[in-house]
């Protein structure tokens, strides 16, 4: 409880010093980190767990909670991209050969490395040491694949699709939980093939995504574009190589963008 305690009150420091030194946003952002932190560790809501779990064993419940997660997320963040195309913007990415390889590569290695973006951060958080040797290895390979984007697009890439923009609001989340009821409905099938019942609905799990979806549209929110680990990782990584003379990132296509430079000089 005193360590608990301790720790509340580092945090609270350290927010109310982005609050008075930063920005209000970067303090809120930092409250809304640690609240995503807590929840992923506290209802061990694991991306990578739940689909292994799904494969593994047929139990679907992990796989259940992600699509409940990814419903109410789409239902709030939806809307507010139809309503402030200005203030928000969604975080869209060309559809690429490199896409199909990158999720590949990333899909194996995170079954071995136990985790994915979130899932790294938090159990590195926890003090777990293989997370905590991945974490900067996770930081570097993804520097190094926002350095490299414009070599792995030229192999082939077609122009974002945003569905709000392309077919409305309505016919975007019609679109978006016709998939995750296709998605849902193919996960219970394969449950039921199970020699071993599993219910569908963990109550834990459940509990998890709504406060992870609550959390996330309030960085939308906040910070004016999605959640994104991943690219978080790669913004550290790149901004120790600025700050070191390693690479020039007015001349690199990725980080020469208006947005991207932008974070990278925050």
């Amino acid at each position: 409880m005193k360590n608990r305690l301790a720790l509340t009150l580092v945090f609270a420091v350290f927010a109310a010093f982005l609050f008075w030194y930063v920005s209000v946003r970067q303090s809120l952002l930092f409250i809304v980190g640690i609240g995503l932190g807590v929840v992923l560790a506290g209802a061990r809501f694991g991306f990578t767990t739940g689909w292994r779990n799904f494969i593994e064993k047929r139990d679907a419940s992990g796989v259940f909670a992600q699509l409940i997660l990814l419903a109410i997320a789409a239902a709030f963040s939806m809307p507010l991209l139809a309503s402030f195309p200005t203030e928000l913007s969604a975080a869209l990415g060309p559809p690429s050969i490199s896409l199909l390889v990158g999720a590949l590569i990333f899909g194996g290695a995170m079954q071995i490395a136990d985790g994915c973006g979130s899932g790294t951060l938090y159990k590195a958080g926890l003090g777990i040491p293989l997370n905590m040797a991945i974490l900067p290895v996770f930081a570097l390979g993804s520097f190094l694949g926002s350095a490299h984007l414009g070599w792995w697009l030229d192999l082939g890439h077609m122009q974002p699709v945003g569905l709000v923009e392309e077919v409305g609001l309505g016919g975007a989340l019609g679109l978006t939980y016709l998939g995750l009821i296709i998605i849902g409905l193919a996960a219970w099938w394969w449950s039921r093939t199970s020699d071993v019942a599993h219910s569908l609905f963990s109550k834990k799990l459940l509990i998890g995504a709504v406060l992870i979806a609550v959390l996330a549209v309030l960085i939308l929110v906040i910070a004016g574009k999605p959640w994104g680990v991943v690219y978080g990782f790669g913004l550290w990584a790149a901004k120790i190589a600025h700050a070191g003379n390693l690479f020039d990132p007015t001349v690199n296509a990725f980080w020469s963008q208006p947005v991207n430079a932008t974070a990278l000089q925050e």
